[in-house]
């Protein structure tokens, strides 16, 4: 709830104290932080020590993380393509 919290306050600022010449500056801050923050994560993992018996437990888990949404995506935009090309075609048969 918290990380939400933060990142609607940052759309505001974002949409309404910062300016168009502020983009590039606020990129080149995303990329170092997001740089930060994994290698800050690598060295919370390398401190573990167990770590070599977690990895098999970490790659499934990214597994689930990567393929549920893939998969429910695609079903989603299979879907949509199937419903909504049927409207179009009657659309222009009328035409």
């Amino acid at each position: 709830m918290i990380t939400i919290a933060v990142m609607c306050a940052g759309i505001l600022v974002g949409k309404f104290f910062f300016s168009e010449r502020f983009k590039k500056g606020n990129e080149v801050i995303q990329i170092v932080c997001t740089t930060l923050l994994i290698f800050t994560m690598g060295v919370t993992l390398g401190q573990k020590e167990d770590l070599a018996e977690d990895l098999l437990s970490l790659g499934l888990d990214s597994l689930l993380f990567f393929a549920v949404p893939t998969v429910s995506s695609i079903l989603f935009a299979v879907l949509l393509t199937r419903k909504f090309p049927k409207a179009k075609k009657k659309e222009e048969q009328e035409s």
